[in-house]
Formats: structure tokens, sequence, C-alpha cells
């Protein structure tokens, strides 16, 4: 048998097992992110699951470990509610890359069999074992069986001959793997590698290009673990282990040689990481931003091969390096050695580790017209951001952040390039300018009343900072009130018109201007208030929303529901259903002529 197939058989009641079986593989580690690991925890309490075998079940939060983003800080306290109630390990957000943990930790070992919500669980081919990603359901019945159902791919030898050139690295090979063989030839096998070449390369090289096989369209990118791996997984297990090996008369459904002394360093062009090019090709191509880090290239050694780049060097200007290591050991380590030194005096920004660019809630994202070159292992549209992302090695990153152009780290400029805005793609005309005409606004106006009796409502109340980055204003009004309890569907049930009364203080806290536009988008007529935030009550009057203040509301019995005249004028208050009237503060001069302007401009 395969690898594959003798790591499957060795997991199941068979004795020997061949592609296109299926069969129930027992699982040693079942795992969960915080992506992903709400919707375990759903399923298992859904269906009222139990689970398996607690001290082989792990939770590791490493999607989103800066806690930036409240969704997410929301799902990881689900997942550590389930955890302590039922005994589960967490590796939480000071831990860093989970796949990178279960080999770290011992969880993961030659011959073993591990599953994840992560895709790139195969990255456990690196050292021999058999890591696969699922989805919510099928990590919920691992947890619960302990076992999942699977079918047994087809196997491919991939050898690796020749003399591997001395700056082609290890992010390299898999882009020229990819070069060759594309995203979907040997979809669906597991790919064996053999060679001098490969006898050689180190953990943190065979966690490079094994981290890349999702993107290949293989099952798994699986090593023969040398005395390296195997030292290394004996001393992070605590015990004796034997690699699990191919037989001499297994049988493979391919067979493939290829001479990696013909390798190149390379990228990824934008769109997608099979679209791999010489470096040479895109040389001098302009960036913004550079990245390393991810489950591919954030560990020690690609750490230390960016310090030998930045040493002495700075970031070229106008461009942002983000450095993220994959794990908290080796953060600490590029502490230890001085290159969190060499980092910073470069100018980079080096955040804490984790998954980073290739999920949403750490650094790593770019914008609209944004060229990043980065480590990752992901360039999709819209992955990384909604600019453009090419994947290159770390030495060929750090080069280019200090060139601020696409290059190797055998061709570093002595000066850095510098944005030409005159001849720049990106327009960076001013926008068309706005020609004003000023509406005939009523300074009277009927509407529903809100009644919201509450004092020191703040603006994340309002609107809240999770949607600050949504920039129209016709996409605000949405969220307003969303975070007020008891209004959460305020947005929903507001009518165009309506008129908001309020207690003391409202507005108070950030200076957020889309608690105002908010409103404005909903239609709202006007808010009164006893008082206002200072930054607030600016804000609306800048922007023309009618805010006014009142003393008591008492003498009138204003209710939820009721319909009011409001003059903006004369500070006149009609209840229309008991026709009972008082007086709040009119409008300053100031304010009636903004007003009537429709805004400050």
């Amino acid at each position: 048998m395969t690898i594959i197939e003798k790591i499957i058989a060795a997991h199941s009641v068979e004795n020997k097992v061949k592609p296109g079986d299926i069969v129930d593989i027992e699982i040693d580690a079942r795992v969960a992110r915080d992506f992903g690991g709400p919707n375990v925890v759903k399923n298992l309490e859904t269906y009222g699951l139990s689970l398996d075998d607690p001290a082989k079940t792990f939770f590791t939060f490493d999607t989103n470990p800066t806690g930036s983003d409240q969704k997410y800080a929301a799902n990881q306290q689900v997942i550590r509610v389930f955890a302590r109630k039922h005994g589960v390990k967490i590796f939480d957000i000071d831990n860093g890359i989970g796949t990178h943990t279960l080999i770290r930790e011992g969880l993961a070992w030659p011959g073993s069999t591990a599953v994840t919500t992560d895709s790139h669980a195969n990255i456990l081919g690196a050292i021999g074992a058999f890591g696969q990603g699922m989805g919510d359901k099928d990590i919920a019945a691992a947890f619960y069986r302990g076992k999942v159902w699977f079918k047994v791919p087809p196997s491919v030898k991939i050898n690796l001959t020749g003399k591997l050139p001395v700056k082609v690295t290890a992010k390299d090979i898999i882009l020229n793997l990819l070069h060759e063989f594309g995203a979907n030839s040997l979809l669906g096998m597991a790919v064996e590698f053999y060679g001098e070449v490969v006898d050689n390369l180190t953990l943190d090289q065979r966690i490079t290009i094994a981290s890349m096989g999702t993107e290949m369209g293989v099952i798994i990118l699986l090593f023969p673990p040398n005395k390296e791996v195997m030292d290394f997984c004996k001393n992070a297990t605590g015990r004796k282990l034997e690699p699990v090996l191919a037989d001499a008369g297994a049988k493979y459904a391919k067979v493939f040689t290829l001479d990696a002394g013909q390798f190149v360093p390379m990228v990824s062009r934008p769109g997608k990481p099979d679209d791999t090019v010489d470096i040479n090709t895109e040389k001098r191509v302009k960036i913004d931003s550079a990245f390393v880090g991810s489950c591919t290239n954030g560990r020690m050694e690609d750490m230390r091969a960016v310090a030998a780049v930045l040493k002495g060097r700075k970031v070229a200007p106008g461009v942002v390096l983000k450095i993220v290591p994959s794990t908290d050991n080796i953060w600490r380590k590029c502490l230890d050695e001085g290159l969190m030194t060499i980092f910073k005096e470069s100018g980079a920004l080096v955040s804490n580790a984790g998954c980073a660019g290739c999920a949403a809630g750490q650094v790593g994202q770019n914008g609209p017209g944004e060229v990043t070159i980065s480590t990752g292992n992901r360039n999709f549209p819209g992955k990384q951001g909604k600019g453009l992302v090419y994947l290159a090695s770390p030495a060929s990153v750090a080069a280019s952040a200090v060139a601020g152009y696409i290059t190797g780290a055998d061709d570093i400029p002595e000066q850095p390039a510098h944005f030409d805005y005159e001849n720049a793609d990106i327009d960076y005309k001013p926008a068309a300018q706005h020609t004003h005409v000023p509406k005939d606004k009523p300074v009277e106006i009927n509407g529903r009343v809100w009644m919201i009796e509450k004092d020191d409502i703040d603006t994340d109340m309002i609107f809240h900072n999770r949607y600050l980055q949504i920039t129209d204003p016709e996409k605000m009004g949405q969220y307003i009130f969303d975070n007020l309890e008891g209004y959460e569907d305020f947005a929903q049930k507001v009518k165009p018109g309506d008129i908001v009364v309020t207690g003391k203080n409202f507005g108070a806290g950030s200076s957020r201007q889309q608690a105002v536009d908010g409103f404005k988008t909903l239609g709202v007529q006007a808010i009164m208030a006893e008082s206002f935030g200072a930054i607030y009550e600016r804000n609306a009057i800048n922007a023309a929303l009618p805010v006014l203040t009142y003393s008591s509301l008492e003498n009138i019995d204003l209710q939820d529901g009721d319909t009011v005249t409001l003059n903006f004028e004369t500070g006149t208050l009609i209840n229309k259903r008991n026709n009972k009237s008082t007086g709040v503060t009119p409008f300053s001069e100031v304010q009636m002529e903004i007003y009537k302007n429709d805004g400050l401009f």
C-alpha cells in the first residue's frame, strides 16, 4: 500500500484498502477553529450529541486572535462556554495557527489522523500524517463518533531530481509545482514526494509545501519523514514513533519525475494561486503593501529569511509591510533572537500570531486598488481584501517591500521606488464638484413619535463600531439601534417621517458621523432629547438632521406612537392626540441656516 492507504487501513477495521474504498477512519485529533467552531457546537447541541473522547477533542482560535471583530468575539465565547462544560482543551487567541499547534504539541505525529474546520489541515502531510479540512457537520460527527467516513484516494508519486538552486526557496518549489500541475490535474489525489531534494527539506520547508496542497486540488501532499522530522515529533509526543512508509510494491495512479535544478523563484499573479510565473516576468510592478505570514510562510526559517533582507534597510516610502508569525512560540523566538528589533527598525508592523491575511479578522487585508505581495497561499479575488495580491516567498516579499516594487532578494536597488501620483494607474483626480441647489425645507413638521425613555444612549448603541467600515450613507440606516437593548429591530419598524424622543446625553461617546447619517437614511425627521452629547449635536446640526432639546414633556402626556406637530422656528410642540402643547428649544440662527442649506456644505 501507499502511505495514505496504510494510514487509513491502520485507523479502520480493514487490513488493506485501495483507491475508491469507503471506510470509517478513527481520528486521533478532532479539532474546530473559531471559524466554523460555533456551528460545530450548534450541531452538537441541536442534536443532543455527546463527545466520544474530550481528551482527543480541541478548539483553536487562530482566524481572529486579536478579538477585533465583534462576531468572532461572540463566537469564541460560545466555544469557551461549551469547552468548559465538556472539559475540552482550547488553544486560545494567544496561541497561533491551529494546524501548526497540532504538530508542535504532539497532537499529530507521523501516521496519525486529524480533522479540523481548517481547509489547510492537509499541512500535516509535512510530517507524514493524514490531515483533512471538513465542514462543521463532519467535525461535529467526528467529535461525537470519533470517526469519519472517507473515500480512499488514488496516490501519485513525484520524484524531484537534480540540485535545487540556492535562491530557490520552499515557497518557490510549490509555486513551480503549481506551474507544472495547475489547480486540478491531480484533483482528489494523495501525492508522495521522493528524491534527494526532498530528503534534505527541513520541517519548516515541508510545512510550506504541504500547506498549498489545497491550492493544487490534491487531498494531501505527503512527505516520508526524515530524521529531523522524526526527532521533532518524538520530542513533541514524548514517546517512541515509527514512520509510515509506502511498500516497495505500492501502486500509483501516476508517477512524475521533475528536475528541481530547473526551478526558479516565482510569483503567483493576482486571482489564481496556480497562475505562476518567473519572478522576473513581474519585476518592477509597483506595490502598496507586503505581507509575511499565514500557515504557509509564518515559520521561524521564514522570519529569519525576512530579517536577513531587512537588516540595515528600510521599507520603501509609501509601502506598508505587515509581519505575522504563525505561532506564539515563533513570535517569542523572533523576540529572543533580535528579529523583532530588525523588523521594527525597518518600519514593519508586527502583529500577534495567527492566520492574518487569509482571514478577515486580522492584519493583512488590502483595499480597492491596493497592490500587495504576500507569502500567503491564496490570492483569489476578495480573499485577502479588495485589492490585487501576488504570492511569493518570504525573501522576495521582504525584498519587494524594500524596493517598492516586485523583485527578488538578489536584486534590491540602492534607492527605493517612490509613488508618482501624476502618472499612477489609480485615479487621484478629485471627485466632480457638487452643485448645490437649496431645498425649500419645512420649519414645521408632523410625525409619529418613538418614545425611547433612556439616558446616555451612546453612539455604539446607535451605530456599533463593527459597522464603521461602511462609507455609503444609504447602507447605514439598517444598523441604527441594533446594539440598543429592546430596540434591535428599530430599523425594520421605523417609518419615514417618524420622530425620536429620548432622554439625557443622547449620542454620547464616539464622534462617528454614521450615528447621524443612519437616521437620515431611515427618513427620521427629527430627534428630541433632554440633552445631547456635544460632538453628536454638532454632527447632527451640520448634517441638517433636526435635533432639539426639551426640559419636560409631562404637561402634554406624550406617549409612544402619538403624532405631534413640531415647529423648529418657534419651538412649539403639539400632541395631536390631546391637542396639548409645550415649548422646546427652537433652532438657533446658525442651526436654521445650515438646516435650510441642507447641510454645512
